[in-house]
């Protein structure tokens, strides 16, 4: 066991130096946010031109019970398109993660309970973006270090 133990070290800090933080951090913005983005696609027709088939499904499958049909399937639709741009460009990363975590806990309490793996699964990309930001290669550290420039 004591052989292994400085082996386990040296993959320990090999791991480190070729996984930073900004990497795993951008991989997450991205993975997550193609999930949202592509599902927000798949609701329109054009550019952001809500489908009828949609407005069916916010009244029928989707049916929230705290929201009319008609803006719960605008404010779905134009959530999954406006909050995945922003955590690709790393801008504002934090609340548009919070944002998609809303999404995620609405999406897993109101409409598909039993698809809670998948939901965890979007939590665990989710959560480390509202905790450590967009990390050094997102808008939200070129921003912040412009601000202490000027300061």
């Amino acid at each position: 066991m004591s052989a292994l133990l400085p082996l386990y070290r040296r993959a320990t800090r090999l791991a480190e130096r070729l996984l930073p933080d900004a990497l795993l951090l951008l991989v997450a913005r991205v993975g997550v946010a193609s999930i949202f983005f592509l599902s927000g696609r798949t609701k329109v027709d054009g550019l952001l031109t809500i489908t009828d088939t949609t407005y069916e499904l916010f009244r029928t499958e989707y049916a929230l019970p705290f929201a009319p049909p008609e803006i719960a399937a605008h404010a779905a639709t134009y959530s999954e398109h406006f909050f995945p741009i922003l955590l690709v460009l790393g801008l504002a990363t934090r609340p548009a993660a919070l944002a998609l975590l809303g999404m995620t806990t609405v999406i897993e309490i109101c409409v598909y309970p039993d698809a809670w793996p998948t939901h965890l699964s979007w939590a665990g990309l989710l959560l480390p973006l509202i905790a450590k930001g967009g990390g050094a290669w997102s808008l939200d550290r070129l921003i912040r270090r412009a601000a202490k420039a000027e300061d």
